[in-house]
């Protein structure tokens, strides 16, 4: 997420009402998630085991929970409690706006798109020419949809992150500030999911096609010219090349790539980065030649068994 304008470390450690290590004037532009971040950013980190992760990240301004050598460029902002403050700062330049009607004075919504009755769309979305939004789809807010795109109804693009700190009392929720970006010429089926991305964007690429119930996690990157069937689940922070298949009920872990024309049968868990141009299927998951074979093998098992007796 950038800021509306360059605010100063001194600006932000007052929002939060933290100390900081740096000049009061060093630029802050932005803040993001460790995969995402640029200079400019801040990054929160609230564990020692990643502290080196995010003081070497891009990110320029660490907020972090104890005092460190601050490497050369950088700044830091000292809280006891960093997540927490990153939510302050989300809902400070993010913050929860009221709907007053199903489409917000603030939505752009160019030239022969047409919006069916029901549909919901949120404050500042903006959505291409010769759209169709079909009944009771829900838009949030800051969302961004291409030119020629199809969405039926009971999809909601947009939700927040499921993202959740672990604390005594029990799960505290990570604030959700970012958005979902659907490229040009994307085709989404009936009550699907795409969440938006903590601060950052969820991006399904042009041309991409998904059938329904799909759920998308936060900051997943789709590339372009996709296709999935039916109860696909793909968790946050994916990245999945150009060109992939994934059919019906594949589900996968977080912060994988899928690489490029790579093709996942049904029922696949993909519990690691996979090459792409290559098939594959099964849990645990190998390239479906193999797999296949292997089944095979299994099946003849009381065979093999019989005749060593």
């Amino acid at each position: 997420m950038k800021f509306p304008k360059v605010h100063t470390l001194e600006e932000i450690a007052q929002i939060i009402g933290t100390t900081f290590v740096g000049r009061p004037d060093f630029p802050v532009l932005g803040m993001n998630e460790i995969h995402v971040v640029e200079p400019g950013d801040i990054v929160f980190v609230d564990h020692p085991k990643y502290y080196d992760k995010a003081l070497q990240s891009a990110a320029t301004i660490v907020l972090i929970n104890k005092e460190v050598e601050c490497p050369e460029g950088k700044a830091l902002l000292i809280s006891d409690d960093p997540f927490r403050d990153f939510n302050k700062l989300t809902n400070y330049f993010r913050p929860f706006q009221t709907l007053h009607a199903s489409i917000a004075e603030t939505a752009q919504i160019a030239e022969g798109t047409i919006i069916q009755p029901q549909a919901v769309i949120g404050n500042h979305v903006t959505i291409g020419k010769n759209c169709i939004i079909y009944p009771n789809v829900v838009i949030y807010d800051h969302c961004v949809i291409g030119d020629n795109v199809v969405i039926h109804a009971g999809t909601i693009i947009g939700a927040d992150a499921f993202y959740y700190k672990k604390r005594p009392e029990g799960f505290d929720q990570l604030k959700s500030g970012g958005r979902v970006v659907i490229e040009d010429d994307v085709h989404i089926g009936a009550l699907c999911t795409i969440d938006r991305g903590v601060t950052g964007d969820t991006t399904i690429g042009a041309g991409s096609k998904l059938d329904n119930h799909i759920q998308i996690g936060h900051d997943t990157v789709v590339g372009k010219k996709c296709l999935f069937a039916s109860q696909v689940g793909i968790a946050g922070c994916v990245v999945i090349e150009d060109e992939v298949t994934i059919w019906g009920q594949v589900g996968t872990t977080s912060g994988i790539t899928i690489g490029k024309k790579a093709v996942i049968m049904g029922q696949t868990g993909v519990t690691k980065s996979i090459e792409g141009g290559k098939s594959y299927f099964g849990t645990p998951m190998e390239e479906s030649r193999e797999k296949l074979k292997q089944l095979a093998y299994l099946k003849r098992l009381p065979e093999i068994v019989e005749k060593l007796k």
